[in-house]
């Protein structure tokens, strides 16, 4: 009797997989398509699992197979939190290469453990799965024979609970949400930080402010800017005075104003207006400044 052993397709394809979802995820031209998402929640809801289960139970007899793609899953969910958990301790943190090249070396090495595990075994007791076994249990799903009829059911209907528990975090993972809209609007002292303001001003001198508008609208938005001093507009640039800003674009720049008219205590406004509506201002800002003649 032939003592040949059986080459199992499960392990190859887990790595073939794993070099896909690497390659979808590094390469720009291949990043924007749906593809890559769906590489990465197998990459993170399967894959980790699944090599775990092969390299802790290498025998035939240890689990039967929907028994390991259970586990794999289950596993799954448990080993990426923690791999996260230990990225957030180190210099690299939760980024996507760090969290790609983690998950990717710990799959690919319980992978290298499952065959270094099965080799020792004896052919017909190390676990394999041949595309002809898997073949047979698509075309076969029911048994005509009534002591396995019953397993064949449960097994088709844990099958189908497991894919759809996948399909319906997909679906909460996949679509983009929308948060609020909304803009944010700044100043800054001249030295980039929120203090230090010159509150100062003398008739003839100018003053400077850094000014800044990101937009989290969702869509392309026109903005109007005004700078009042007591209720009076100061003269500002036309780059300044409108501009539009894409979803998540960043406007900053320095601003540079006149004030024109003396007292103390006079309230300083910066007032953004949104889409041409110029009646009410989107976002208002104010400094208070005091305002002298000079010698």
């Amino acid at each position: 009797m032939s003592n040949k052993r059986k080459n199992s397709i499960d392990i190859p394809i887990v790595v073939a997989l794993v070099l896909l979802a690497d390659l979808f995820a590094l390469v720009p031209e291949l990043a924007s398509t749906p593809i890559r998402m769906i590489l990465g929640l197998i990459m993170v809801l399967f894959l980790p699992g699944s090599a775990l289960v092969a390299a802790l139970f290498p025998a035939k007899d240890d689990l039967d197979g929907i028994e390991r793609l259970a586990q794999g899953l289950g596993l799954s969910f448990a080993i990426v939190p923690l791999i996260g958990l230990g990225l957030n301790y180190t210099p690299w943190g939760i980024r996507l290469i760090p969290i790609l090249l983690s998950l990717s070396v710990f799959t690919l090495f319980m992978c290298t453990v499952a065959i270094y595990r099965r080799s020792h075994l004896p052919s017909e007791k190390a676990f394999s799965v041949s595309s002809g076994e898997v073949y047979g249990f698509l075309k076969a799903p029911l048994s005509d024979q009534p002591e396995s009829r019953l397993d064949r059911i449960l097994t088709i209907i844990l099958t189908v609970s497991v894919l759809a528990s996948v399909v319906a975090l997909a679906y909460v993972v996949i679509p983009p949400k929308q948060g609020e809209k909304f803009t944010e609007f700044y100043i800054l002292g001249m030295d980039g930080k929120a203090n230090n303001y010159t509150t100062e001003y003398t008739i003839g001198d100018n003053g400077e402010v850094i000014i800044g508008v990101v937009n989290h609208e969702y869509e392309r938005a026109k903005y109007t800017m005004d700078i009042r001093l007591n209720n009076d507009s100061l003269s500002i640039p036309s780059t300044v005075r409108s501009f539009s800003l894409g979803h998540n674009d960043t406007w900053e720049r320095p601003v540079v104003f006149a004030p024109n008219s003396v007292g103390d205590n006079m309230k300083l406004e910066f007032l953004l207006y949104k889409n041409d509506d110029l009646t009410v201002p989107y976002r208002d800002l104010h400094l208070w400044v005091n305002v002298t003649r000079g010698v």
